[in-house]
């Protein structure tokens, strides 16, 4: 088996956000800010409310969880679309920890020896982000539920002001009593993070351990107006889980949200343990088995199973696949080998998303990242940067007290590391910037009555 690469990006790119010279990014000064105390309960009528038994066909939400949504989605995107300047954050993560209480051999976020944020980053980089329009806060780590009264005084704190809250979280620390809290404070939408139904070589990340903590959420969402959708990993050692958890998925009413499993975009320091001989990385003679699976998970789709990824996408994912691959002639776009010669017009006459570059080579195609412009990470220490993959950089786009992003660097960046990245969240949020796509879908779920699940902007 072919160890992977030990980073995705160009070279010349990776030095420069890597080993950027004698300037790395200045955390803000301290200032002793604070986080206000969490009210618990707000809605003590919720608290005796077990809620459904089993999941309705369908999800009414009221006004004020319609309004929600527009004022963390709809507003602040009109307003990218309307303010002068390139700096409009839409979404933002706050890496709240870098610390893990599982170790999934995939994850480079996953670092015991960084401290987590602390309260004054906390509210300060809440604040910034709410200056300059962001509304959605995606609360990240590592695991952010590691110190669960820490994520209630954030999300207690960012609903107060308006964000659409969203946690990612494995759900092992997601007990029903941390879930009441944080639906109580306003969290949006619970993302668990499963890989597999249980535990296997690598992948921690399972249905099992977390299944009784899910099933009290998935009956919970529906008092706090709030969702649960999967996020899911597909790996060389998982696939048959996929469908076993998409099933489940589809039978509680639950969205899902599909990657495939990356190496790291950029060079790793010595925490990232796991780079070489791991059991979760896709290989050529993988592919198959693969795109047996995306082209399941399409069928499924168009069947109406609720899904973040369009068919489009889920497409995609067989080039994004290969061209991961330095060497498509050698292996063959089917990865046996046998069909290297003709590996290039295959592969142009077969995957969507692949391209033809200026010099006659194979590229993924462009697909307009907003990193830096409408999506900002909030690193523990306040240092920001424009997406999840360049959390690592040492490169210096500022922090809370004022971000350095700039155009220019900004797309010279883009121009190599989109052919190295498959982010749904960007994906979608480059796809958005055309006013037709999206009149299109408001006008569409204006006529469902604003009900129902996740969909992507391209369904």
């Amino acid at each position: 088996m072919a160890a992977p690469t030990t980073f995705r990006i160009d070279v010349s790119i990776n030095d420069l956000l890597v080993h950027s010279g004698s300037h790395p990014p200045a955390p803000p000064a301290p200032k002793g800010a604070t986080l206000p105390e969490a009210l618990f309960p707000q809605h003590p009528e919720f608290l005796a409310d077990p809620g459904p038994s089993t999941p309705p066909d369908k999800r009414h939400w009221d006004r004020s969880e319609i309004m929600r949504k527009v004022r963390g989605w709809l507003v602040p995107y009109v307003r990218s679309r309307v303010m002068p300047g390139d700096f409009h954050p839409i979404t933002a993560y706050l890496f709240l920890e870098y610390k893990c209480n599982i170790d999934c051999w995939y994850c480079w976020s996953y670092n015991n020896k960084v401290k987590g944020m602390t309260e004054d980053v906390a509210r300060r980089a809440i604040d910034w982000l709410h200056d300059h329009g962001c509304r959605v806060l995606a609360l990240m780590g590592g695991e952010p539920l590691l110190r669960p009264d820490f994520a209630h005084k954030v999300v207690y704190y960012a609903a107060k002001k308006g964000f659409w809250i969203y946690i990612g979280t494995n759900g092992r620390l997601l007990r029903p009593e941390v879930a009441d809290r944080l639906g109580d404070a306003g969290t949006a939408v619970f993302n668990f993070a499963l890989d597999t139904w249980d535990e296997k070589p690598g992948l921690p990340k399972a249905l099992t351990p977390a299944r009784k903590n899910l099933e009290y959420l998935l009956r919970k969402q529906y008092v706090y107006g709030s969702m649960v959708f999967f996020n899911m990993n597909i790996c060389r050692n998982n696939l048959d889980d996929i469908r076993r958890l998409t099933e489940f998925a589809r039978a509680n009413r639950v969205a899902t949200d599909y990657h495939l499993n990356e190496t790291p975009m950029l060079e790793q320091d010595d925490h990232f343990k796991h780079l070489h001989e791991n059991p979760t990385y896709i290989h050529p003679e993988d592919w198959r088995e693969v795109d047996d699976l995306v082209d399941w998970l399409i069928a499924r789709n168009r069947e109406g199973y609720q899904m973040v990824n369009s068919v489009a996408r889920l497409q995609e994912m067989k080039a994004f696949m290969r061209m991961s691959h330095r060497d498509l002639r050698q292996v063959g776009w089917n990865g046996d080998g046998r069909d290297g010669d003709g590996a290039e017009e295959q592969l142009l006459d077969a995957m969507p998303g692949i391209v033809r570059d200026d010099n006659g080579g194979l590229r993924f195609a462009e697909w307009n990242c907003r990193a830096g412009q409408n999506n900002v990470i909030v690193r523990t220490d306040g240092t920001v940067g424009p997406c999840f993959p360049m959390y690592g950089a040492t490169y210096d786009w500022g922090n809370i007290e004022g971000h350095k992003f700039q155009a220019a660097q900004l797309q010279e960046m883009k121009n190599t590391c989109e052919q190295h990245c498959f982010s749904t969240l960007n994906h979608n949020l480059g796809y958005c910037y055309n006013d037709a796509r999206v009149i299109k879908w408001l006008w569409k779920q204006a006529r469902n009555g604003m009900k129902g699940g996740a969909r992507s902007f391209e369904d």
